[in-house]
Order: C-alpha cells, then sequence, then structure tokens
C-alpha cells in the first residue's frame, strides 16, 4: 500500500514539473510597447512610420462631408470628390445592384419588389426630390428612411464613396429625364436634331 502511494505521490510531482515547464508566461515574452524606446531601429523608435500611401481602414479618413453628407448639420450641395465619367458609371452599376430592386433603372418606382407587393418608394425623378440636396440622398442611403421601415440603412452594404457614386448617378438619372435641348451643349445640338 506504501508502494502504491509513493508511486502516486511520485507520479503528482512529474505532473507539477512538466506542467511548470510548458507554462508560457506572455508577459515576460520579447515585445516592444508602442512609443516605447527601441535599440532595433536606427531612429531608436519602437513605433513605425506609415508607409507611404497608406490609406485608412475605412478609406474616408476624418472628412465630415464625404462622410455624413453634411456641411455644418444641413445636407450639402456639394459633391466631396469630383463627379467623372467613371464615377457615373461605376455609381449606375451599385445603383442597378442595391437601388433598382425597389426604385428600378430609371427611377420611377416600379422596381421587381414593388410589383411583387412590397411599399412603392418615391420616384426619384419628382420635383420633390430633383430640389433635394444630395446630401439627403446620401443620408438616405446610409441611414434609411424611416416612414414604415420603407428603406432600410445600407451603409454596412454599401461603401461611402459608392454611395456617393450612387447619387451622382440619381442626380444625372434626374436630369435625363427633365433635360431640354438648351441643355445640351451647342455643338450637339445639330446632331440631336438630324436624329428627329
Amino acid at each position: 500500500m506504501c508502494r502504491a502511494k509513493g508511486w502516486r505521490v511520485w507520479l503528482a510531482a512529474c505532473a507539477v514539473v512538466l506542467a511548470a515547464g510548458c507554462a508560457q508566461k506572455m508577459a515576460d515574452q520579447p515585445k516592444v510597447k508602442p512609443l516605447a524606446a527601441s535599440d532595433f531601429f536606427a531612429d531608436g523608435q519602437a513605433a513605425r512610420p506609415l508607409p507611404p500611401d497608406t490609406v485608412f481602414h475605412s478609406d474616408t479618413a476624418n472628412d465630415d462631408l464625404l462622410n455624413t453628407g453634411k456641411v455644418n448639420g444641413e445636407d450639402a450641395d456639394v459633391f466631396p470628390f469630383p463627379i467623372t465619367k467613371e464615377v457615373l458609371l461605376h455609381g449606375q452599376e451599385r445603383f442597378n445592384i442595391y437601388c433598382a430592386v425597389c426604385h428600378d433603372r430609371t427611377g420611377s418606382a416600379k422596381g421587381i419588389v414593388v410589383q411583387k407587393g412590397y411599399a412603392e418608394p418615391p420616384i426619384l425623378t419628382s420635383n420633390r426630390l430633383i430640389n433635394e440636396r444630395v446630401g439627403h440622398f446620401f443620408d438616405v442611403i446610409t441611414n434609411g428612411f424611416s416612414a414604415a421601415d420603407q428603406m432600410p440603412s445600407y451603409a454596412a452594404q454599401i461603401p461611402v464613396r459608392d454611395r456617393w457614386a450612387i447619387v451622382a448617378y440619381i442626380r444625372a438619372l434626374q436630369l435625363s429625364q427633365h433635360a431640354t435641348l438648351d441643355d445640351v451643349p451647342p455643338e450637339v445640338r445639330p446632331t440631336l436634331e438630324a436624329q428627329k
């Protein structure tokens, strides 16, 4: 009986020694604390400078107009970056993916889900929405529109710059539905008149 007890004590002692040898002391591992001095780098600093052309993870930095669509708390009437043909084409692509299911591809609110019984959204080419500032559209895409939960927020699905591209495309849709010959550059008018 004494032998069995001795064996158990010896086995328990071995287990304690092995367990202690396997313990990793993470607090004692070699590391460099942020903003501490370091002999490893020539400049003596542990924190490293950002590589050139580093982009914020959100790609939006701290630009209120870009991120919120507002200037001094009011809906903006300007875009946060230049609108090019490429931006409009990208906005059209994103609009057709995310918006056309309700608004249809022309903004007339006859999308496929509306035809299946979903509540009809506003007509994007209506006079009321033509007079809205671009920041309004950005805000609605970002935060949704609360009237009977008609439009959810698309902030999680659509990146900030893509939302602005969609807004630019909405403006193009609005202009296309209410354009007159006076809106056409003079050098292009003869071509249009010849096509009548």
